[in-house]
């Protein structure tokens, strides 16, 4: 699903970019098995001020494209259709030409192979950061986030030039802080050097991990990267892998939005659209929880389309659409809000909430109990609590019921 909208706004990006632009094809072996052609249709809705591009005679808010493929030796039925795409890509190309500070949509999708497998500070290859590289590899395959602390070490180091060192500025403040004029003033002149794009990144990181802030790159004793993780500095190479994931996705969505949206004061209220495969991939439940509620208050204006096999994801935030994919067939369901994860699990993912042979020996318990089988029910009982912890809800819930049946028979 997601990499069929990936390959679809591949082709807005590259007509973007290009007037006539050639995004990714659908791959031959996308096609199902006994088909002989695919496509890809899209329509998306964006609002467009007609006053922006006084060239176009009509502007509307809906753009539909599609995408095709045929299988080699087979006759084309199922055209491609991309008008729609050219012009809502030209839309924003004329703006770009009339205006460099044009804001661009963000198009960004986050395959499951994004994991962060080291922080790479030795720049080898040289990029350029322009508005338009905020989409480069921005639909690829298997990206690990290395262009991100590429890029973050960049803009630091470009930002420290112009400002006052961190830990310069820790030596001054021990000098001055009993004359608040001098402090005050040097505290101005080190926010005024700030770098807007950097703070974008800071700003996203802490709204989003609140017990995380101030991520920068440090030189001694080793050159490495540091966040202060609930007041304490840490080497970004010690936290969890969940955690630096968590660091390396909402950083990248931070400095892409503020490469692609130079004259927005906060460039987290740019707009875009966001995939993301597994996104609870290497969380905690807790963090599972608030995900979702996370990314709508840290990028409001975003359209987020994420996978998951978590229950835990689609209960918590009232603000999502659910849907079920099921061999091809895409359902709506209700909003899972406020449900809890068993129910989820069972009515939704169509999962049992507990090991299978276990569910079935604490029914079998359950219904000798209803029956009155006695010796039946005290046999089942006495092989489970040999095996399950004495804790166990169901299992307590039944040595009360069974009790209460055994009390019922002997007063009669």
């Amino acid at each position: 699903m997601l990499q069929a909208l990936a390959t679809s706004l591949s082709w807005f990006i590259a007509r973007l970019r290009t007037e006539k632009g050639n995004g990714n094809p659908i791959l031959e072996d996308a096609i199902l098995n006994a088909a002989n052609a695919a496509t890809i249709e899209m329509e998306i809705c964006d609002s467009l001020e007609a006053s922006d591009h006084p060239n176009e005679s009509e502007i509307g808010d809906r753009f539909q494209w599609t995408v095709a493929k045929t299988r080699k030796g087979r006759k084309a039925r199922l055209p491609s259709h991309l008008n729609d795409c050219t012009r809502l890509a030209n839309h924003y190309r004329s703006a770009l030409t009339n205006d460099d500070q044009t804001s661009l949509p963000l198009i960004m999708f986050y395959p499951v192979e994004r994991t962060v497998l080291d922080i790479p500070l030795k720049i080898r290859t040289k990029h350029t950061f322009l508005q338009l590289d905020g989409y480069d590899n921005s639909l690829s395959q298997g990206i690990d986030f290395r262009r991100f602390f590429e890029w973050f070490r960049e803009r630091e180091d470009t930002e420290n030039e112009s400002g006052i060192s961190e830990d310069l500025l820790n030596k001054l403040k021990s000098q001055f802080e009993t004359n608040q004029s001098v402090w005050q003033r040097l505290d101005e002149l080190n926010a005024s050097a700030k770098d807007r794009q950097l703070t974008a990144v800071r700003t996203a990181i802490r709204q989003f991990m609140p017990h995380m802030d101030n991520l920068r790159v440090r030189r001694r004793p080793r050159l490495h990267m540091a966040i202060d993780k609930n007041g304490e500095t840490l080497n970004v190479a010690q936290l969890s892998q969940g955690e630096k994931s968590l660091i390396a996705l909402v950083g990248d969505i931070a400095r892409r939005l503020a490469m692609l949206n130079p004259a927005l004061e906060n460039p987290l209220t740019g707009d875009g659209i966001i995939l993301i495969d597994e996104v609870d991939l290497h969380l905690h439940p807790s963090w599972q929880r608030s995900l979702c509620d996370r990314l709508i208050k840290t990028f409001p204006n975003c359209q987020f389309v994420i996978t998951t096999h978590s229950p835990l994801v689609i209960s918590d935030c009232k603000h999502v659409l659910v849907y079920t994919l099921t061999n091809g067939e895409l359902q709506e369901l209700p909003s899972q809000y406020g449900q809890d994860a068993n129910t989820v699990l069972l009515d939704v993912m169509d999962t049992s909430i507990r090991n299978q042979n276990i569910d079935v020996r604490i029914n079998d318990l359950l219904d000798a109990i209803q029956d009155s089988n006695l010796p039946q029910a005290q046999q089942l009982l006495t092989e489970l609590t040999e095996e399950l912890p004495a804790n166990h809800l169901e299992l307590v819930k039944e040595k009360l019921l069974l009790r209460k049946q055994e009390l019922r028979h002997a007063s009669h």
